[in-house]
């Protein structure tokens, strides 16, 4: 058993880019304000050492690999992660102890003269790292050139400044919490973008064996609705055997039903050309949140999920 935590001070692993930062600090400031002390432990992962598209990383867990070992060697207390970067599948030895409350899980599109999405004329360059977004974005028929792109925020917003794209696509919540929403021209409705399973939301994950700070976490920082949400939304992920970088959006809402509060799960899988998609809703009560989402993936595999993931690389 790990040294109690009051009688410790928390090492905070984190990535290094201004984005991870932030929501480390956020995290951090939380937890100062709850008694305890905390040190912000800066690693360097493979995602960020590479400039290589993320499928050609192989996608899941790029971002989370080396603070997980750090985890597991005893470096770091906890680690924060941008919940979406994480494999849906969970470490033996580590839990996600809590989940706070969740960012605006939208895309946000940052643009050339501030024009919305339906404004970009016929091949528009929009820039993404993100095969989701690039197949969402092909689905809408508008006519735009879609280009891969790497980089953190600052680098992304720059392409748009420096004529290089058109447009780019981005988290809403990473643009907030960096303080440059107001740069969006447009926060895209999830009707038209389904966000990735889990964005918006951060996952802070310790040791497994460590009780008193996984215990500590949960009562400080998880929120109860955005858990059920992106359980249910990781949950169709996984049971469509799709990873984080393929072309599939899933987005949860919590809200009052009339015998409780109620789940409303949305997904779609789309082609990597545009050219086909799947997309399917359910609502049920949160408590069942599991089963909904069990569910949304059986009725999405039967109309061909499967097939339409198989056909992207």
């Amino acid at each position: 058993m790990s040294a109690t935590v009051q009688a410790r001070t928390l090492r905070l692993g984190t990535r290094r880019s201004a984005l991870a930062l932030a929501q480390a600090q956020a995290v951090a400031e939380a937890l100062r304000l709850g008694g305890h002390d905390v040190q912000l432990v800066e690693i360097v992962t493979a995602g960020d050492r590479s400039a290589q598209a993320l499928t050609a990383l192989g996608g899941t867990g790029v971002f989370v690999a080396e603070l997980r070992q750090r985890l597991l060697a005893d470096d770091i207390d906890l680690a924060v992660h941008s919940l979406k970067d994480l494999p849906t599948a969970e470490a033996a030895e580590l839990v996600v102890a809590a989940i706070p409350q969740r960012a605006d899980p939208r895309d946000a599109l940052v643009s050339r003269d501030r024009l919305a999405l339906a404004e970009l004329p016929v091949g528009a360059v929009v820039g993404t790292g993100s095969p989701r977004r690039a197949a969402q974005l092909l689905a809408t028929g508008l006519g735009f050139s879609v280009v891969p792109i790497r980089g953190n925020v600052d680098t992304r917003l720059r392409k748009v400044a420096e004529g290089e794209v058109d447009a780019v696509v981005v988290a809403a919540a990473g643009l907030a919490r960096l303080d440059r929403l107001d740069e969006a021209a447009e926060i895209i409705d999830p009707a038209q973008m389904l966000p990735a399973p889990g964005q918006g939301a951060l996952a802070l994950e310790c040791r497994r064996d460590d009780d008193s700070l996984a215990t500590l976490l949960a009562t400080l920082l998880d929120d109860e609705s955005t858990r059920a949400a992106v359980t249910a939304e990781r949950l169709v992920l996984a049971r469509l055997e799709a990873g984080c970088t393929s072309p599939v959006g899933a987005l949860a809402d919590v809200a009052e039903g009339d015998e409780g509060p109620e789940l409303y799960l949305r997904a779609a899988v789309v082609a990597v050309d545009g050219s086909r998609a799947l997309r399917m809703s359910a609502t049920g009560p949160v408590a069942e949140g599991n089963e909904l989402a069990i569910r949304l993936a059986a009725q999405m595999i039967d109309e061909g999920a499967a097939d339409l993931i198989g056909e992207n690389p």
